[in-house]
């Protein structure tokens, strides 16, 4: 679905600043050395680690005192958790970077991180760090963390509290967290979560409009707000029983709820001075239920899983231009109502034959979004009258089924080979006057390798034929009328299809950390991009062919060689180049707004036989041009995002963590330039935007009950 952004109480901002003001003075106290608290439970017994694995205890992560099980693989030496895509193609095989127990986590929405945050962190035995192509996991490569947990007899519970404050204009964040119970009993695991992802941001500055010869015709003075609010409830069971067979159950209920209200001051040369008011809204709930059962089978297991997933969009945009010279008010709003169901079965059936792994895997999958939308125009009488929108209700399907083959084995001691290969059909339906249903069939699979170099090097390679997901909003029409441009829609669409390769290498440098290097491309076919629709209209449609390539890096440098003990520097960095033909020129340029440049860099020090610690980051992005037809734009965060932290591990029982944020006084910029109908006619109008959000002051306040 299409975030679009939430409401939240305005609470009072001198309620933030004591709460803030008493903690920090009790942080303020001497510090004390941590407490080791209650015996640890006895160790059970889980499976040895996969040899060539890099294993991690609790002992290893004492001194960042952790809470949950996610504190703890936030400080495994260089490794960045990788989701599984929540708008990946049906469940699929495996492709996250994270396992529990050395399973999948069968759930989309409600994602493995969020699972990991409710693990105490008691309850994690060990974590390994492994080459995904040694595992018996179809789909997973490079660097995979295996975490082994056991559930506590006695329940648990855990929490954070993350209260936020810009220090100009917005009100205090104060509803963002999570909490969680755990515990079991019998043979049955039991997790109930609650969280509420919530969002108070805006921006304020000015806009500045110039024609084509650079003339200033417009200035405006803007102000953003944004208020969203997604409070979510979950649960999860596991059951084993005496014969081996594991039943596992998740369930999570959301409601999502935004307010965004943009307020504009206008004036230029010959023009009236006038006051622009934006507002966009979405009340949306939505639920997802999945499971999955394995059991022994014949002389391997079935694995069946299912999954089940709603959401009620009611979402709107509506724009109002009051002029200082009495003429009527101008205006449009844009309703649109979306219901969105996927329904997913998935059987896995898994054997070993001498050294080799073996799977074979069916997936059946049923994807509806059922549209109606609809615009309108203000009158000189001031009321909305409807205007007529082409493609505006309908209902799009997909029924889609695919089946694939796996292959996995050790080629020597030091060399493992894992493989699949499968293919997918699909129907595609549409309903409407511009329905028309169409049937594909299409290949997939991989072939990936890992290869333990020496005791210090892994490296791993993969190739793999990929088949997107489509986005079905684009194949119905939608009106932006605050951005000023809308999408005619799309019936032709298919899902994008590329060939997908890369190769990595992850080095332990012993007491300095560790690193790891990810060489990768693809060649894209059908990638998704804005195309000519009708004479004068445009909408997300196929090209034929794009590339994208790129380097990754992530590390961990640890300082206590160099005499700076309990300190380390974590660095990520991301850097791709896209080449893809443009529609009207026919020139080659990046993809749209495609992420071109990532930085993130983190200085954390631990100070020895004490409770705390301190840091500071510094992270920053470039991205690509996102073309239009008409139009082009793209947004400008320099010089990039500083701050700094200061956190005490044993706060009566609690870890409390002050920061700040943007220290540099980053400006979120934006340009935007207008043309007279097609790009590659004169310029209408641009604009560039820079507005200012000064300052964030945070907490962070954890602990377990």
């Amino acid at each position: 679905m299409m975030r679009r952004a939430g409401t939240i109480q305005r609470a009072d901002s001198k309620t933030f600043w004591m709460a803030s003001a008493g903690l920090l003075a009790l942080m303020a106290s001497p510090a004390s050395a941590q407490e080791t608290g209650d015996a640890p439970p006895p160790v059970p017994t889980l499976p040895a680690a996969v040899e060539g694995a890099k294993s991690y205890t609790p002992a290893d992560f004492a001194r960042f005192a952790p809470k949950t099980a996610r504190d703890m693989l936030a400080q495994v030496p260089g490794f960045i958790i990788r989701q599984a895509d929540e708008e990946r193609r049906g469940l699929g095989q495996a492709s996250g970077n994270v396992l529990i127990n050395g399973e999948r986590f069968s759930g989309k929405s409600n994602d493995v991180l969020t699972e990991l945050s409710r693990i105490p962190a008691t309850d994690v035995v060990r974590i390994d760090i492994v080459d995904g192509a040694t595992l018996n996991v179809p789909g997973l490569s490079g660097q995979v963390a295996n975490i082994l947990v056991t559930a506590q007899k006695k329940m648990s519970g855990q929490f954070v509290w993350r209260p936020e404050a810009r220090l100009k204009r917005l009100p205090p964040r104060m509803t963002n967290g999570q909490a969680s119970l755990s515990g079991s009993s019998g043979n049955f695991d039991y997790t109930i979560g609650f969280s509420n992802d919530s969002r108070v941001n805006g921006n304020a500055g000015p806009e500045i409009v110039t024609n084509g010869a650079g003339t200033i015709i417009d200035r405006r003075e803007e102000q953003l707000d944004v208020f969203q609010e997604q409070p979510k409830i979950s649960l999860g069971l596991k059951h084993k029983s005496d014969s081996g067979a594991v039943a596992n159950l998740n369930a999570a209920y959301q409601i999502f709820n935004l307010d965004a209200d943009e307020f504009s001051y206008r004036s230029g040369p010959g023009q009236p001075d006038r006051t622009r008011l934006f507002h966009e809204q979405e009340r949306e709930w939505n639920y997802e239920l999945g499971g999955d059962y394995e059991f022994g089978l014949g002389g391997g297991r079935l694995k069946l899983i299912g999954l089940r997933k709603f959401e009620h969009s009611p979402y709107s945009q509506q724009i109002v231009t009051r002029f200082a010279d009495g003429r009527p008010n101008v205006g449009d709003r844009f309703e649109q109502t979306a219901d969105e169901t996927e329904s997913i079965a998935r059987a896995e059936y898994g054997w070993k034959s001498g050294p080799a792994d073996w799977q074979v895997a069916v997936e059946g999958a049923y994807n509806v979004l059922d549209v109606d939308s609809s615009l309108a125009r203000l009158t000189n009488e001031g009321l909305f009258q409807p205007v007529a929108l082409d493609n505006a209700v309908s209902t799009v399907d997909e029924k889609r089924a695919e089946v694939a083959v796996s292959y996995g084995r050790p080629l020597s001691p030091t060399l493992t080979l894992q493989s699949s290969l499968g293919g997918e059909y699909s129907k595609l339906s549409q309903s409407g006057e511009f329905g028309k249903t169409r049937i594909f069939y299409r290949p997939k699979g991989f072939v990936s390798l890992a290869w333990k170099a020496s005791p210090k090097l892994d490296l791993s390679a993969k190739i793999e034929r990929e088949v997107g997901q489509l986005n079905f909003f684009d194949f119905v029409a939608f009106v932006n009328v605050g951005g000023g441009f809308g999408n005619a829609g799309n019936p032709e669409l298919v899902p994008t299809q590329s060939w997908n390769g890369q190769v990595e290498a992850t080095r332990n440098l012993g007491v300095y950390g560790t690193a790891t290097a990810r060489l990768y491309g693809k060649l894209y076919e059908d990638i998704v991009d804005v195309i000519p629709i009708g004479e004068n209209g445009q909408a997300p449609g196929n090209l034929d062919k794009a590339t994208m390539y790129g380097f990754f890096w992530s590390s961990t440098l640890n300082l206590d060689p160099f005499g700076v003990k309990g300190a380390k520097i974590d660095a990520e960095m991301d850097f791709q180049k896209s080449r893809i033909e443009d529609q009207l020129t026919g020139e080659f340029r990046q993809i749209n707004n495609r992420r071109y440049r990532y930085i993130s860099l983190n200085f954390r020090h631990d100070i020895p036989k004490t409770d705390w610690a301190y840091g500071a980051y510094y992270e920053e992005f470039e991205q690509a041009w996102g073309y239009r037809l008409d139009i082009k734009e793209r947004p400008f965060n320099s010089p990039g995002s500083v701050g700094m932290f200061v956190e005490h591990k044993n706060l009566l029982g609690l870890t409390v963590k002050a920061r700040v944020d943007n220290l540099l006084g980053t400006q979120e910029q934006f340009t935007r330039t207008f043309y007279d109908g097609r790009r590659t006619n004169p310029v209408l109008f641009s604009e560039f935007r820079d507005r200012n959000y000064g300052p964030i002051l945070g907490l962070e306040i954890s602990g377990k009950f």
